[in-house]
């Protein structure tokens, strides 16, 4: 399967396919290069969360909105609380969690929009981040998943609230990004007897210490097609976040001292200023 995240720049991966695709289309996840940040921060942070300088920050934040051409004011970040809500982002949500981390879309993992003009955007430090577009039906969004994110589905909380809104299931296409990988995730048995019995031997690997290695990609790829979504609409990125330590943040790697790259998805329009 193609690698369906190209490098535009140091700073940034795109879903190039989906974008030459859709012109005004801009989707993609953030590397750990080209920004302002000091160590441990160094240097493209874009997490408010993280004890990094919020000037730093918000001036890393601007060269990607600069990069999008879509301003911070129209940028909408859920508070990722682990769960599966998903939120269904409409123009006057513009610039929610974009300049403080407070004013984020509240208690949810996931957001849609068939706005244009508006940003979805999460971060990750390992977590996996999903990809929602369904060209069709005009809809797009991001989700945040971690294993908790993961095992409740809420890849198929997505997919749910894309139909709920008129998109239909077949449609809808998802490319899963980059992400800790299966050799580098280990987890213990409170992890594996939280997933569902049909996946446990498909995405695991038992270790000699009673530990696991999960592969959380593939684990969210089986969810989304027990959801109904088609096998080839799904794509799953090689890129590991806890591998590849000059060009992304890794929570686990870097013992929860690190910054945070930041997933996006979103139309241009000049119409969706606020």
């Amino acid at each position: 399967m193609t690698e369906p995240f190209s490098h535009k720049e140091d700073r940034v991966f795109v879903i190039e396919d989906w974008m030459q695709a859709h012109p005004k289309l801009q989707a993609g996840f953030t590397s750990r290069k080209g920004g302002v940040s000091a160590p441990p921060y160094a240097s493209f942070n874009h997490g408010l969360h993280v004890n990094d300088k919020e000037e730093d920050v918000i001036a890393n934040r601007g060269l990607l909105a600069s990069s999008t051409a879509i301003p911070l004011n129209n940028w909408v970040i859920g508070e990722q609380v682990h769960g599966t809500e998903v939120a269904v982002v409409k123009r006057t949500d513009g610039g929610k969690g974009a300049w403080e981390q407070g004013t984020s879309v509240k208690g949810c993992d996931g957001l849609i929009t068939n706005i244009s003009g508006l940003l979805l955007a999460a971060f990750f430090a390992d977590c996996v981040p999903l990809y929602f577009h369904a060209p069709a039906a005009g809809w797009v969004g991001i989700a945040h998943a971690g294993w908790k994110g993961t095992v409740n589905g809420m890849a198929s909380s997505m997919v749910a609230a894309l139909i709920n809104e008129g998109a239909s299931r077949e449609d809808i296409q998802v490319t899963i990004g980059p992400s800790i990988s299966k050799k580098h995730y280990e987890v213990d048995q409170r992890v594996i007897d939280n997933i569902e019995e049909q996946y446990i031997k498909l995405v695991t690997e038992p270790l000699n210490d009673g530990k696991f290695l999960l592969d959380l990609r593939e684990l969210n790829r089986l969810v989304l097609v027990g959801a109904g979504i088609k096998k080839q609409n799904i794509r799953i990125t090689e890129h590991c976040t806890y591998e590849q330590e000059d060009v992304f943040f890794s929570h686990r790697r870097d013992n929860g001292k690190t910054g945070r790259m930041l997933g996006f998805i979103g139309f241009t329009d000049g119409k969706g200023d606020v």
